[in-house]
């Protein structure tokens, strides 16, 4: 029985006690086998709670200790250090990821997610714009990327980034709220700013900031 392929399906199915049984057994019968343990970290790492996940930080590094060109392994483990806010420690193990073969979006985009939560904005351009490259229709990814734009005072590249976004998905209420600052502070064309900020509060009422910025502008004179 392949007990890898028993804990996965066992997560499938929500049967997380079923889950560690299998992934045990895995490591139990095969020891030097790195797939076991990076299943049961990413088992530990999915549950969130701080004493898992450095119970899955040591299941992952055993991972690469078998093997050191695993990069699953370490895609993995950067995860977990994102999750719990090291984002340097996570930039690097991204990057080596990147180099090592992990393709996809999603390792560029987290990568630059890492670089920008230690306020590296420039250096996480590069890598938000690979991302965007590899899924032009990954609207979470244009959104990112049209933030950073307008982080780095890219007032033009920014609007078109986040004008795409609000057209596929008219309800996207982070889309709405920084279009609404962009109108402000780039443009000052009032109007759209209100108007975008207004939509952004009315689809997510708890979206305080927009509710604020909206109040400000509103109060302020013409």
């Amino acid at each position: 029985m392949d007990h890898n392929n028993e804990g996965i399906n066992a997560i499938r199915n929500e049967d997380y006690e079923q889950a560690v049984k299998a992934f045990s057994e895995a490591i139990e019968a095969n020891p030097d086998d790195p797939i076991g343990y990076i299943n049961f970290g990413n088992l530990l790492a999915s549950i969130g709670r701080e004493e898992e996940a450095l119970k899955a930080e040591k299941f992952f590094q055993k991972a690469i200790t078998l093997d050191s060109d695993s990069m699953t392994a370490v895609y993995g483990l950067a995860g977990l250090y994102y999750n719990l806010e090291r984002y340097d420690e996570a930039a690097r193990l991204y990057e080596k990821a990147i180099r090592g073969g992990i393709e996809g979006a999603d390792a560029p985009y987290m990568l630059a997610k890492s670089l920008e939560r230690t306020g590296k904005l420039k250096l996480s351009l590069p890598y938000m714009q690979r991302a965007r490259e590899l899924a032009p229709e990954d609207l979470q990814i244009r959104l990112s990327y049209g933030i950073l734009l307008a982080s780095l005072e890219m007032f033009g590249e920014a609007m078109e980034e986040l004008g795409h976004v609000v057209v596929q998905d008219p309800d996207n209420a982070d889309a709405h709220y920084n279009l609404g600052v962009l109108y402000a502070v780039s443009t000052q064309q009032r109007e759209h700013a209100l108007n975008h900020l207004k939509k952004a509060f009315t689809v997510s009422p708890d979206h305080i900031q927009a509710r604020e910025v909206y109040n400000m502008i509103s109060q302020s004179e013409e």
